[in-house]
């Protein structure tokens, strides 16, 4: 079982930013290159909360379509999902995901 301290640990080593935030008591902010994560801590080590997103402010904004195009909402904010951005979230995703996998 995978101890969720190494993991972080691991999480750190590679660059990304561990935050903690106000309104997600229970989680852990996993932050690079704009895009964010939740974990939280399971009796199978830690796991990601819901889906990556995109840091605005205190807040993960979703990929969501509105309108015909794509961007990133959190609550009434909305930033454009241009394809840099789409782009450092499917890097920051498959990253993370890697680094979560349990090592033998």
């Amino acid at each position: 079982m995978p101890d969720p301290a190494e993991q972080l640990q691991r999480i750190y080593l590679a660059g990304f930013e561990l935050r903690t935030f106000e309104r997600y008591p229970r989680a852990v902010g996993v932050v690079r290159d704009g895009c964010i994560a939740l974990l939280q801590s399971t009796p199978t080590g830690m796991q990601m909360i819901g889906t990556p997103g995109w840091r605005m402010g205190e807040a993960l904004g979703v990929l969501v379509e509105k309108g015909g195009r794509q961007v990133f909402q959190a609550k009434s904010e909305i930033v454009e999902a241009t394809p840099e951005r789409l782009e450092a979230l499917r890097r920051f995703r498959g990253e993370l995901a890697e680094l979560l996998t349990p090592t033998a």
